[in-house]
Formats: structure tokens, C-alpha cells, sequence
């Protein structure tokens, strides 16, 4: 499936996902009104669809991300019951308390949609778990690109502690879906191997024909090479912005742009912030190629294996392919 993210992946390449066989998911909007928007023209696609599962099911066939600490629960929840999305992702609530209030409203009106929450260490995962009693959690390692834990591991790690964890606290049916570095199928079957039931990638429908994306940062990630380099992991591309209003747990990870190495020559805040206001108003809306734009290019670490744009149902059909030759293969050793 498709990450949910913000700004990038709206209707057009949910539903593809979706229509390819895998699951859509739609970034979060931050008002009430954007998000029924995008669950409107998600709906309208799906609804022509020629595959009758689809076209009539009773439940929207994608999922909408959600960011708690951004939105406000009575807005939201009108809209959920009206568009019934099969998935309510939620994720970079303030306190554990938040996510089980946001469930327990969700559930009440749109009782099929299931609750997938995305959490970064072990020991949330687990209050999650007990708290929220979601559907799925998304356990995103800190190779993923965009916002995150600030400290975390990778999914090598991560997945297989968090499945241990969760059984020795006697919750053994939860589904654990990985994120962070996966762009292909073998990612997909190192991260089912660590015992995940399903993926979720970011940074490779970057690289899609139906994602919404400036071209500048589309050319940025396909020439983008040694992924633990190019990007980096930083408060600083949501303080150059302004002051920054992510939780405090979180930062992001994006390519390395100019603002972030003015930052670690020394340059003050407020000039970086001047600076990135002055880019982002251009035309080039403050991206460029060579590490030089000054906007944040969210991305993760497994950038330097994305190297063409495809449909998006190429991507899916391709890693589901490779994964499954992978296992072909290993089951004859």
C-alpha cells in the first residue's frame, strides 16, 4: 500500500493503488473540508470502477490519514460517517489518551472503518494496543521518510521486538504493518520474513505518474544516491518554515536541502526562515535539484533504488512480483 502522505498522495494515486490490487491511502488534509474532498473524488473513481468489489463495496476501498494534533474531532467525524472509508489512519497524536478518544469516535460513526495507527517504539506500540485496541498498527522504522519518531530504529529491529512485546502482554492478533526503506520486493519480503503482515511505501510512489508532487522534487528523488547521506533526519525543515507544530517526539527526514546545510554551517534561525520564505514564494516553490532548494523533500533512506516514474500499478504489480519470486526461490533452498 501506499503511505498517506500529506500533500502528496491524494485520490488520484490512492485509488490507483487500490484499482492495482494493493490498498490506497489519501494524505491528510487539514481541515474538514479538504478531507471530504478527497474522499468525494476518491469515490466517484471507485465507483466506476469496472471490478464489482469495488464499485459496490459497502465500505470506500481506501483508507484517509488523519493527524490529530492538527484537526479537530467534531469536524472530522461528520465527514468519516458520510464517506465510511474502509481505513482511518491516524497518527502524531499528542498523548496515547488522544488516540483511543479518536478511535472510539470513529468507531462510533462508521462502525466498519478500521482504526490503523502509525507508532515508532516498542513501548508505544504497546500502549496503543491496549488503549485504542486498533485494527492495525503501522510500525514505522526510522529509515521512512517524511515525519516520525525522532528516536527510533529500523524495522529490522523493530517489528520483531514489537511482535514479541505485544505477546508476552497477550495480544497476539494485532497485524503489524512495516514501514521505513522498503521500495521494492525485496524489502517487502525481508519485512513479511520479520513477521509483518503487509507493507507500506512512501518514498517509492514519490516516483509515480499519479502522485502530486512538484517536478523539481520528482527529479530530486530519482537523482538522489546513498540514501543514510542524501537525506537526514532533522527538526529543522518544520522550524524553517516557522515555529514548528509537530508534537514534540517528532522530526522528519528529507533530502539534505540548502537550508538544512546553512543550518549546520552555523546560520541563525530566523535567517534560515527568512530565506526559505523568500524560496518557497517562487515559482520553483523553493525546490531544486543538487541539494539546493530550501524546501523540505520528505523521503527515506531506500531513495537511491528509486531510479524511474511508473503508473502506479506497474509499482504494485512489479513488487508484488518480486516478493513473490523471492520466496519461490528461498523455498527451494
Amino acid at each position: 500500500m501506499n503511505a498517506p502522505m500529506a500533500g502528496h498522495a491524494g485520490p488520484g494515486l490512492a485509488t490507483a493503488v487500490t484499482l492495482s490490487g494493493g490498498f490506497g491511502l489519501i494524505g491528510c488534509e487539514l481541515s474538514a473540508s479538504g478531507i471530504r474532498s478527497q474522499l468525494q473524488q476518491a469515490s466517484e473513481t471507485l465507483r466506476a470502477s469496472s471490478n464489482p468489489t469495488i464499485a459496490c463495496a459497502e465500505l470506500l476501498p481506501v483508507g484517509i490519514g488523519l493527524l490529530p494534533f492538527a484537526l479537530k474531532l467534531e469536524e472530522i467525524a461528520p465527514v468519516l460517517e458520510e464517506a465510511k472509508p474502509a481505513v482511518a489512519w491516524i497518527f502524531a497524536a499528542e498523548d496515547v489518551n488522544r488516540y483511543s478518544e479518536w478511535a472510539t469516535a470513529i468507531r462510533k460513526v462508521s462502525p466498519g472503518t478500521k482504526i490503523w495507527i502509525q507508532v515508532g517504539n516498542v513501548t508505544t506500540a504497546v500502549q496503543i494496543a491496549k488503549a485504542a485496541s486498533p485494527d492495525a498498527l503501522c510500525i514505522q522504522g526510522a529509515d521512512a521518510g517524511g515525519h516520525g519518531y525522532e528516536k527510533g530504529a529500523s524495522i529490522v529491529s523493530l517489528v520483531p521486538e514489537t511482535l514479541d512485546t505485544l505477546a508476552r502482554e497477550g495480544i497476539t492478533n494485532l497485524p503489524l504493518l512495516a514501514s521505513g526503506g522498503i521500495v521494492d520486493g525485496r524489502g517487502v519480503a525481508a519485512a513479511l520474513s520479520l513477521g509483518a503482515s503487509g507493507v507500506v511505501m512512501g518514498t517509492r510512489f514519490l516516483a509515480s505518474k499519479e502522485v502530486n508532487i512538484h517536478p523539481l522534487y520528482q527529479a530530486s528523488v530519482l537523482e538522489a544516491r546513498d540514501g543514510a547521506q542524501a537525506t537526514v533526519r532533522s527538526k529543522l525543515f518544520d522550524e524553517a518554515r516557522g515555529p514548528n507544530p509537530w508534537p514534540e517526539v517528532y522530526d522528519g527526514r528529507s533530502l539534505r536541502t540548502q537550508s538544512f546545510q546553512d543550518y549546520v554551517e552555523g546560520s541563525g534561525i530566523e535567517d534560515i526562515r527568512k530565506l526559505h520564505a523568500e524560496a518557497v514564494s517562487q515559482e520553483d516553490k523553493g525546490f531544486a535539484t543538487g541539494l539546493k532548494g530550501r524546501a523540505a523533500m520528505w523521503a527515506g533512506t531506500g531513495i537511491g533504488m528509486v531510479n524511474e516514474v511508473e503508473d502506479a500499478k506497474d509499482i504494485v504489480d512489479r513488487v508484488r512480483q518480486e516478493a513473490r519470486n523471492i520466496f519461490s526461490y528461498t523455498a527451494t533452498l
